[in-house]
């Protein structure tokens, strides 16, 4: 593994503690404002920052976000979000240490259930530590934003219609920024040109609406369930996508056994699994408001 790899994968760990404490205290700062509405979403998500909580939130997922592109410009992105994604048994600690959430047993074992599958993803990913691997075709690049974030539209749309819609909101604001960081790996691929090709290119506007939108449901979600489950399943849906990305957008290394693969879809189907795992059962959602 090649030592600006390394480098991103330790940029990588901060991204995922930045991320947590941010997502925690922009939970406290939601809960304590008014509620965000779709027919007025930028209105309403506007006075968000008028709680302190909320706007510290931000400007510790701003840190995180600094982070993380960094660790896309160094490092592969399946490698990158595995570690981010294995820093996510950090939320139940965090939570339970730091914010006095009352972490349940069964957040608990989901969360580390789906951090250890993610995490896992990473042993199946053959000489991917020997560059960023940020190159792409366009197409295919174009094909995966479109349908990453026409699924994180439907995903919005049916959640209300569900027992747990925070849950499920946190799930298509995790799609929203899967399509955001998606797009920040490829536009990494312009790095190298002059500072005024990187901020015209046509990618920066897909990673600004995306992360908008992506924010804009993510508010929604932490007002409407409780913090760890809704952070949690933000959290898997956008890793689960983004490391999806590597080989089938930038052509990250894959196993060719049977052996590799077979493991590669285990960790998959232990992360959809401890998602589904997280959330309260519907009755006891119900009687808890979530």
């Amino acid at each position: 593994m090649s030592v600006s790899v390394q480098i991103g994968l330790l940029m990588a760990v901060a991204t995922a503690f930045f991320a947590v404490v941010g997502f925690l205290y922009k939970h406290r700062g939601a809960a304590g404002s008014p509620p965000v509405e779709w027919r007025r979403p930028v209105r309403t998500s506007l006075m968000l920052f008028q709680n302190r909580w909320y706007v510290l939130g931000i400007l510790i997922a701003i840190v995180s976000w600094g982070f993380h592109v960094a660790a896309l410009a160094l490092a592969p992105i399946s490698l990158v979000q595995s570690v981010i994604a294995g820093g996510l048994v950090l939320l139940t600690v965090v939570a339970d240490r730091m914010f006095a959430h009352s972490v349940t047993r069964r957040e608990w074992i989901g969360v580390g259930l789906a951090a250890v599958g993610l995490a896992f993803l990473a042993a199946t990913l053959e000489g991917a530590g020997s560059g960023a691997h940020s190159d792409y075709d366009e197409a295919t690049l174009e094909l995966f934003l479109l349908v990453v974030a026409l699924l994180a539209v439907a995903v919005a749309v049916i959640a209300e219609r569900t027992a747990h819609a925070g849950v499920a909101l946190g799930a298509s604001a995790g799609l929203f920024w899967a399509v955001s960081d998606t797009a920040i790996k490829a536009q990494t691929s312009t790095f190298g040109e002059n500072v005024v090709g990187v901020f015209i290119h046509p990618l920066v506007l897909i990673i600004l609406v995306a992360s908008f939108i992506g924010l804009t449901v993510s508010a929604k979600s932490l007002q409407t369930g409780k913090a760890v489950p809704v952070i949690a399943m933000t959290t898997v849906a956008a890793n689960a996508l983004t490391i999806a990305s590597g080989p089938i957008v930038f052509g990250d290394p894959v196993p060719d056994d049977v052996l590799g693969l077979t493991a590669r879809i285990l960790a998959f189907v232990l992360v959809i699994g401890a998602a589904a795992l997280t959330p309260a059962p519907i009755r006891a959602a119900e009687a808890e408001g979530v």
